[in-house]
């Protein structure tokens, strides 16, 4: 039977592959090589013999690899023959013993000119009696990434451990790497630049993936992880990953997955410990710093955790190390958006902006104390590289422990249970083991805070079957038939199926250039819109220019343009005539108030208004808000005062204006859907009241109270319900007759006072949408239930494309559809409408990414 090549004749063939391609050895490469050989004669020379072998350790810092080999022969060569033996034979009882014998290469003092040489090591090494290859990159590397990529991939067989830092290298040799995939079993890529992990490279090898600290990390693609069967162990502290349904569809295409992290849980014992850990027991000390061949004798044990955690002090990735010119690396807008090096000085990290943070956990950005693996059972060949923890938690509530480092993730409300409940394979969470009864509390938690399916569906249904099934039932017309079922109940089944079937939604954002009469392209910063009450393919939108513009939002050709009056500020209020649909209503916030009707508007921005069809009302002043009764007869505004102005649209006279209607502005002002007289206010003194016009409105018949500023006011379809929005995620609905509360949807709240929200209806009355402006997220709701369907996380493509939700507003046409008004936080982008469609999947190859900031119109309108 052919044996790989021996130990102790890598060297050799290094310094030959060396001389050939007239290069020095490598000191680090030389270092690792005479590690194994160093402890052999350690064992065979005599006692009179030590003092030259410690002079020998006393030259290696200053010698050069040539001589440091000349004198390691002489010293050895009447021994030559016994180490050679010897050699061999301390190889074999490694073996017996179970032992680990691997080559850890150390790339910080690798260059360009070491590559070929030490390719053909570790190209000998994959066929030789090494055990394993590690690849470790400690904090600087002048090595090319395509040189890396090479080095790692050559060892196909024997690769085990490699981790390095992915600002070194650049964008390039990221997406590479997460496109070809690696054959290593333990992948630690600490801090990485990755914007949406999209790793669909061969990774089959892999049982370890960790990623803490990676603050650019969002979200996932819909392939990620589907080329890695093997995975068992991920850890994900430290992230920016927030929504729970992309994520757990991603990772439920993990097989193997038993144990996840995005966060780090300790007791309060063991958190005091925490910074000041035995160094004794850390793998990563003075005496395995080096590069080298090292032996391990891995434990077996179920009490060991996967990762040790280390001290601070050994710490070697720093704050100088990150600070590296990557100016040659800088993203353009034009990438997929998949990594982002867009600046060395990162965006502020999440924990920054929490109270009460355990402090030292900014320096723990390196390899030994990013991740503590929990406690799991492991077969020999499953076993961890890693030197184990000598603790190991017993089971606690999370409420004992200590979380560090944590991804925003997990504080979503109930974010352990719909973990549990989504990834029925998981045995460890966050650290803390998975006990049946934790599975079964999961399990309860779920069917009640959260909708698997809409409408009430438990089990997932293909198209095809309940189209046959509709089918079946329409062939039986005559003769006995089972129940009926409602005339909703299919279409109802087949949005259900679809939504169930999609993770990732249709996220389009509108393309809306207009042409001016001298041919040129221009594009529009939109502030406001509203879809048309009657035309399905129509939506009118208002401009933070004054303009105001109707647009066919299927095609996305301009049917009509309204320019600024140049009087005219940003627009923030809209609507739509509903029995004179060619007719809106348009006021901005310096208080100009116009009716247009639209057929009588050029399609191009011609440098001139046309007044035909325009009526022009009394302005009023800071406005915020205007709607129209359900006759078409009356409007009302509202805007930064306390007082609410009603206007005769025939006329074009304001009839009457009525003061002191709340102790503070009313933002938003709204007609009932079917009562011409009834309308709602509500107010930033917390207060949201309902009037009636046929009592000339002196007293409100009925007064509710929200605990926060509200935003936003809105009737259901129907008029039974009103949906209140306050400041910071405070939505509730509430009775329309008398104001008392039907739901409080228990959104998190952020504890920002300037985060507004907004909440509209879908789907006819049957669920709720809602979006912060702080906040990059679209909440679903079922509006009967106040279950959560899903959230939609808003991405803008290229680097420093956070964005924020400013408005929102269903299809009042297409069930599972909306839009929303997401706004950059970069000064020089425009704001888009972003169309959104639950029942159908994203193209990948356009996605898009938004995030959160605030905006001085942020509490505008809604």
């Amino acid at each position: 039977m052919t044996t790989g090549t021996d130990i102790s004749s890598l060297e050799t063939r290094y310094m030959y592959s060396c001389q050939a391609r007239g290069v020095p050895p490598n000191k680090q490469v030389v270092s690792a090589l005479f590690k194994v050989c160093d402890t052999v004669v350690v064992q065979c020379l005599q006692p009179s013999e030590m003092p030259i072998l410690l002079l020998f350790h006393a030259y290696f810092s200053l010698a050069q690899p040539l001589i440091l080999c000349r004198l390691f022969r002489h010293l050895c060569n009447l021994k030559s023959y016994i180490l050679t033996s010897h050699i061999a034979t301390q190889a074999k009882l490694k073996k017996a013993r179970h032992e680990v014998s691997s080559l850890v290469i150390l790339l910080d003092d690798i260059k360009d000119t070491d590559f070929h040489p030490l390719l053909d090591l570790l190209t000998e090494a994959d066929l030789s009696e090494i055990d394993a290859v590690d690849i470790i990159n400690r904090s600087v590397c002048i090595l090319s990434w395509e040189y890396l990529l090479a080095l790692v991939r050559v060892s196909s067989r024997k690769l085990r451990v490699v981790d390095i830092q992915d600002i070194l290298f650049g964008k390039d040799f990221l997406l590479d790497l997460a496109q070809h995939g690696l054959p290593c079993q333990i992948l630690n890529l600490r801090s990485s630049h990755f914007r949406k992990l999209n790793m669909i490279g061969n990774f089959t090898r892999m049982h370890t993936l960790n990623l803490d600290f990676s603050a650019s990390l969002t979200n996932f693609r819909e392939d990620c992880f589907t080329c890695m069967p093997n995975l068992k162990f991920l850890s994900l502290c430290e992230t920016r990953i927030t929504n729970l349904w992309t994520t757990t569809a991603a990772l439920a295409k993990l097989p193997s997955l038993v144990e996840l992290r995005f966060q780090h849980f300790l007791q309060d014992d063991e958190a005091r410990k925490h910074a000041a850990s035995d160094r004794r027991n850390d793998y990563w000390d003075s005496d395995h710093m080096e590069t080298s061949i090292h032996d391990e004798a891995p434990s077996v044990s179920g009490e060991n955790s996967m990762y040790r955690i280390f001290n601070e002090e050994d710490q070697y990735l720093n704050n100088t190390d990150m600070n590296l010119d990557v100016s040659s690396e800088t993203e353009d807008s034009s990438d997929d958006s998949e990594v982002d090096f867009s600046s060395q000085d990162r965006e502020t990290s999440f924990m920054e902006l929490l109270p009460d943070v355990p402090p030292g956990w900014e320096d723990l950005l390196n390899l030994q104390n990013e991740v503590s693996f929990g406690t799991l059972e492991m077969q020999d060949d499953e076993e961890p590289f890693f030197r184990l923890s000598n603790t190991r938690l017993p089971y606690i509530t999370p409420k004992k422990c200590i979380s560090h480092n944590p991804s925003p993730i997990c504080f979503e409300k109930f974010y352990r249970e719909y973990m549990i409940a989504s990834l029925p394979n998981l045995k460890i969470l966050d650290n803390l083991h998975i006990r049946k009864v934790d599975r079964e509390k999961a399990i309860l938690i779920f069917s009640e805070k959260f909708e698997h399916l809409p409408y009430k569906r438990k089990y997932k249904e293909s198209v095809v079957s309940i189209l046959q099934k509709r089918e079946i039932r329409a062939n039986h017309t005559h003769g006995p038939s089972p129940r009926r079922k409602s005339q909703y109940f299919y279409s109802r089944s087949l949005s259900a199926a679809k939504v169930g079937s999609v993770a990732w939604p249709s996220l389009r954002p509108l393309s809306i250039v207009g042409t001016t009469a001298r041919d040129d392209q221009r594009s529009y910063r939109p502030r406001q819109f509203e879809y048309h009450p009657s035309d399905a393919s129509l939506m009118v939108f208002g401009t933070l220019d004054g303009e105001v513009i109707v647009i066919n939002h299927e095609s996305e050709k301009i049917v009509s343009y309204i320019p600024s009056l140049g009087a005219m500020n940003s627009v923030l209020g809209l609507c739509w005539l509903k029995n004179y649909p060619s007719k809106v209503i348009a006021g901005s916030d310096n208080g100009s108030l116009r009716l247009y009707d639209i057929r009588l508007m050029p399609t191009t921005a011609t440098g001139s208004h046309q007044s035909a069809g325009s009526i022009i009302f009394d302005d009023f002043d800071q406005l915020t808000s205007v709607h129209v009764n359900s006759t078409d007869e009356l409007f009302l505004a509202s805007g930064y005062s306390k007082h609410v102005a009603l206007y005769d649209i025939s006329s074009g006279r304001q009839l009457q204006v009525f003061d002191d209607m709340h102790r503070e502005h009313i933002n938003v002002v709204k007609f009932a859907h079917h009562s011409p007289s009834i309308f709602a206010t509500s107010s930033f003194d917390r207060d949201v009241k309902l009037w009636d016009l046929r009592q000339r409105p002196n007293q409100p018949c009925y007064t509710a109270l929200s605990s926060r500023g509200n935003v936003m006011v809105c009737f259901s379809p129907d008029d039974q319900y009103l949906l209140v929005s306050a400041v910071d995620n405070e939505v509730k609905q509430l009775l329309a007759v008398d104001g008392r509360l039907h739901l409080d949807f228990s959104i998190t709240s952020t504890g920002s006072s300037q985060n507004y929200t907004r909440s509209y209806y879908m789907n006819g009355r049957d669920y709720v949408i809602s979006g912060s402006c702080d906040e990059h997220v679209v909440r679903i709701c079922c509006a009967q239930t106040g279950r959560r369907l899903k959230d939609v996380s808003l991405e803008g493509k290229g680097s420093g494309a956070s964005m924020f939700v400013q408005s929102l507003r269903g299809d009042p046409f297409r069930d599972f559809s909306m839009s929303v008004l997401a706004a950059y936080i970069r000064p020089s982008s425009n704001s888009e409408i972003v169309k959104v469609n639950l029942l159908a999947s994203t193209d990948q190859d356009k996605g898009h990414s938004y995030t959160r900031h605030s905006h001085p119109l942020c509490s505008s309108g809604g």
